[in-house]
Formats: structure tokens, sequence, C-alpha cells
């Protein structure tokens, strides 16, 4: 394989293209379906510990089922993994239309189908992370990487916006482009051709299971940077309160929650594009702490505001810091990982990613329902620098890390 050491160069490649496209596809969908579901809880039941529950029921089944996907990632083809879970996912954003549709769908009905998408997410992002390895080369993968989430960053961008405008038109339609997508991933994840001898099928063991925690209980730089990332935006994350925002605070309607929902995108987008072709090489670990302290620092900006500009400046730049963070941790998680347990390794990465997400978002929505909104998302960013500060001494190794492939300084 030959590749240039620009995006273009990366994008010409089929493999990676069908890869990109692939990822796009999900992630687009992902946003859309985040955006109408949220809009359409607090709609019907205006309680903000409501939309807690949401990101609550996306991770219980992230949770119980790491192990087994992981497991499944390194004995069994991936492709076929991936397609399988996103033609599922496809089918629960169907039903959502159709109980949209026909005008059954309560907060019970919508809390089960998002259980049945959090299922399929937990085998789909566990092993989609281990593909990409597969189809770049180890020294152009911290740009692939950075091209890769910048795929993300695009559908993050049109996801909420385009999901909010025609939400405001059509739930039903937005639930109908998401499962078109969900589908059109599965097609194309099943073009990609990769070389992979599968491993023999070891007897299921507890430590077999377990093989991903322990490497990373032994492995202090990439515990590190997956803790840090962790109880930053479980603390830090105010993404299920937007709706509250643009409900109840700014008087924005769907279209303000899809830009809201947009912002963080812009700025992790653009942050993207500048890795992709300035991938970071030296101070890793430092910039990888400097980049959570400002997503705290943004947070407070964003709760204090009450400009409903400031607020989307706040938030772009929020993406931009978790940006940097994401791109640092996923090459470390893919280059200091063997590819024989490089499934399982993802599978704890995706859960503490998940945990991240979606705790968070049932955190706040439970302290917003006793403290207030507001009030929710300042602590939440202060809580965040906390974290910088403890993570520091805890995870020193992680701090003096110079470059990737060298470890420490």
């Amino acid at each position: 394989m030959t590749f240039g050491s620009e995006t273009a160069s990366l994008l010409r490649h089929r493999q990676f293209l069908l890869f990109w496209l692939a990822r796009t596809s999900t992630t687009v969908a992902l946003q859309m379906q985040a955006v109408a579901v949220s809009w359409q809880m607090y709609e019907l039941t205006r309680d903000p510990f409501d939309l807690g529950l949401v990101g609550l029921t996306q991770f219980v089944p992230a949770a119980l089922l790491v192990l087994v996907a992981g497991h499944a990632a390194d004995r069994y083809d991936r492709r076929t993994i991936v397609r399988g879970c996103q033609f599922l996912a496809g089918l629960a954003v169907a039903l959502l239309a159709a109980g949209t549709a026909h005008d059954w769908l309560s907060r019970n009905a919508i809390l089960s189908i998002v259980f049945v998408i959090g299922a399929a997410r937990a085998f789909e992002a566990t092993t989609l992370q281990t593909l990409l390895p597969a189809i770049v080369p180890q020294p152009l993968f911290p740009r692939a990487m950075a091209a890769s989430s910048s795929a993300t960053q695009l559908a993050v961008i049109a996801g909420p916006a385009v999901g909010g405008v025609i939400y405001a038109f059509s739930p039903v339609l937005v639930y109908a482009l998401c499962c078109t997508l969900f589908v059109a991933a599965g097609l194309l994840v099943g073009l990609l051709r990769i070389e992979r001898a599968v491993p023999a099928r070891e007897p299921v063991t507890f430590a077999v299971l377990f093989a991903g925690f322990d490497y990373l209980r032994r492995n202090r730089i990439v515990l590190g940077a997956l803790s840090l990332d962790l109880f930053a935006v479980i603390l830090g994350g105010a993404t299920a309160l937007l709706p509250v925002f643009a409900y109840d605070v700014f008087n924005s309607g769907p279209e303000g929650l899809g830009l809201m929902r947009a912002a963080p995108g812009i700025g992790a987008l653009l942050t993207a594009v500048i890795m992709t072709r300035w991938p970071p090489v030296r101070r890793i670990g430092r910039i990888t702490f400097g980049a959570v302290a400002l997503f705290g620092l943004a947070t407070i900006v964003f709760a204090v505001s009450r400009s409903f500009e400031l607020s989307i400046a706040a938030l772009a730049v929020l993406g931009a810091a978790d940006m940097v963070s994401v791109v640092i941790r996923q090459t470390l998680v893919q280059l200091e990982t063997p590819d024989a347990m490089r499934g399982r390794v993802s599978a704890v990465n995706s859960l503490f990613v998940q945990a991240s997400n979606q705790l968070g978002e049932f955190r706040a929505g439970l302290l917003a329902s006793l403290i207030g909104t507001i009030p929710t998302v300042l602590i939440g960013g202060i809580g965040t620098l906390l974290v910088v500060a403890v993570g520091r001494k805890v995870f020193s190794e992680l701090y003096r890390v110079d470059s990737f492939g060298t470890g420490r300084a």
C-alpha cells in the first residue's frame, strides 16, 4: 500500500475511503437519532431526569456486553460483527419511526429501543476501532486516526444540525434517514478487504475475557489516558442537558438544539483537520492534560453564558479540546496493543468512552433534577479541572510521555 502524507492521499485509497464513509454514515445516523430522541423525550415528559435515563439505558448494555464484545472481536470476522450491528441499529431506528408515525412511542418504549441500539453499539464501537490498524501502516496511524476522527466530527456537525431542522418538519423522516444510513454503513463495511489471520479460538476463560483489563492494569500510560477522559467527561459532560438550554434558556426550538449539538463537532473537525496535517509528535502527555483542562474551562464558560452565540463558541472550544484528547488516546490504545488482543483492549476503551458519555448524561440529568441545570454544568466544569489536577499526580507516567512509541521523555 502507498500512502501520501496528506489527508487527500488517504482518501484516495479505496479501503480507507470505504472505512471513512462507513464511519461517517454510522455517526451521522447516531447523531441525528440522538437529537430526535432527546427532543422527543423532553417534549414528552419535560423532566431532565428522563434525559439522563436515555444515557444510562445506552450504557447498561455496553457494561454488560463489554467482555463478550472484546472476545468476539478477537476471535471472529470483525467486518461481519460490525455489519450485523449496523443492520440491527437500523432495525431499531425503524421501530422509532413506526412508533412516532402511529403515535405509540411512550417513554418506556423509547428507552427499550435505545437499549437495543446501545447493545448493538457495544459490539460495533469495539470492533470498528480494530479495523483501522489493518488498513494503514503504523507510521501513518496517528495521521489516519486524525483523518478518521474528522469523519466523526463531520457527522457530529451535520447530524445534529440536519436532524434538528428535519425534526421540525417530520420526526418520522429523521428516523427513516437514520435507518438508511445504518444500512448503508453496513454495506460499506462488507466491501472492506482486510488481510488478517483469525487466531485459534482458545477456550473461553475468565483470564481470556479479562485480558483487556489486565493489560490496562499493567500499562499505566494507556490506563491514565482512558481514566483522565472517563472522569473528565462524566463530570463535565453537558450534552444531555442541551435540550433544556434550547427549550428553556434560549427558547430556540429543535433547530437551536441541533446547532448546539453541532458546535462541538465544528471545533473538533477544525482540530482534526489540523492534526491530520500536523499530528502531535512531542510532549504528548502535557498536551493531553492541557486539552482536558481547556475542556473544563469551556464547560464553565458555557454554564455562565446567557448569550446563544457565546454558548455556541464555548461548545466549539470544548469540542476542539476533546478532539486532541481523543486522537492521542486512540493512537496510544491501538499502537500499544498487540493485534491478537486489540479487540479486548478496544472493548475496555469503548466501555470507558461510553461510560464517560452515557454515565455523564445520567449524572447531569439526575443532578439537574435536584439542583438545576446551570449549577449542574458549572459544577461539572470545575470538577473537570480537579480531575486534571489529581490525574497529574496519579498518572505522572502519562504526563511524562514525550512521543508515540517512546513512552517517556
